[in-house]
């Protein structure tokens, strides 16, 4: 199983660690883009402080993002587990897996980025400031920048499993399977439904759509569970609790669309 999921905006403080090692970093395939963006990204932030937080689209709270960019060749690391903050990654709770999870979650979880293009937990990166919805003066939009590269190596990262894509609309965007492996992914959307007046409303709450993917991977992690595709993944969701209504593709070579309905919001 491979789980694809957002990054999140804010981020840890880079490590102690050694500074970042560009050849280390899983998919290999995207060293050349990498370097590109990263590049690019560091002389932008070095060298005009203004111009970057315009571009990087930052506050002026947020000004302090621009230094941490340009150092961000000689910064300390940590895993990206650890970077990643917020909704989903607090719900998901890497730290607290056990040892065989978390070799799981090293294996199974992709993590798609402005920067690195896609990173696995375990790749030592330091602490960064770039969203996909970035425009950069010399390569452009990041979303589309991304889409050549990640075509060429996600088939083969996708293996033969099932595909399980949390991505919220920006980096889905960057990346959608074709194909074979469109037919054993499984898009998930989480929904709110409360009745008003005696009507069941659903809707999508930001919060908790973050908070119920990151606890539902939690879940896949720990029990063990390995769904060979998108119809026995359903299986398994409500065997460990979650209301999943499914619908398959009406045709071949399309992803399976999961909605996984909540109740309560927390």
């Amino acid at each position: 199983m491979l789980v694809l999921l957002p990054p999140s905006e804010g981020k840890a403080a880079s490590g102690r660690g050694a500074p970042l090692k560009p050849e280390s970093l899983s998919l290999p395939g995207l060293a050349a883009a990498r370097a590109a963006v990263l590049d690019e990204l560091v002389e932008l932030c070095a060298a005009d402080e203004e111009k970057a937080r315009e571009v990087l689209g930052l506050s002026e709270g947020l000004r302090g993002e621009v230094a941490k960019n340009a150092e961000l060749r000689t910064a300390g690391t940590r895993p990206a587990g650890e970077i990643y903050t917020g909704v989903l990654y607090d719900a998901l709770d890497l730290a607290s897996l056990d040892a065989a999870a978390k070799r799981r979650a090293g294996k199974s979880l992709l993590v798609f980025s402005g920067l690195w293009g896609a990173v696995r937990v375990g790749d030592r990166i330091p602490s960064y400031r770039c969203s996909m919805g970035v425009k950069l003066p010399g390569l452009g939009a990041l979303g589309a920048y991304w889409r050549g590269p990640l075509a060429e190596v996600m088939p083969e990262v996708a293996g033969d499993g099932l595909v399980l894509d949390l991505r919220s609309s920006a980096y889905a965007a960057v990346w959608k399977p074709k194909g074979e492996v469109a037919q054993r992914t499984a898009s998930v959307r989480v929904l709110h439904s409360q009745m008003v007046d005696g009507v069941e409303k659903r809707s999508v709450v930001s919060h908790f759509n973050k908070a119920t993917k990151g606890r539902l991977v939690r879940d896949l992690l720990v029990s063990g569970a390995r769904p060979k595709g998108p119809a026995e993944l359903v299986g398994t969701l409500r065997d460990l609790g979650y209301v999943v209504e499914a619908e398959a593709p009406a045709r071949s070579g399309r992803a399976w669309s999961l909605d996984v309905v909540v109740t309560e919001i927390h």
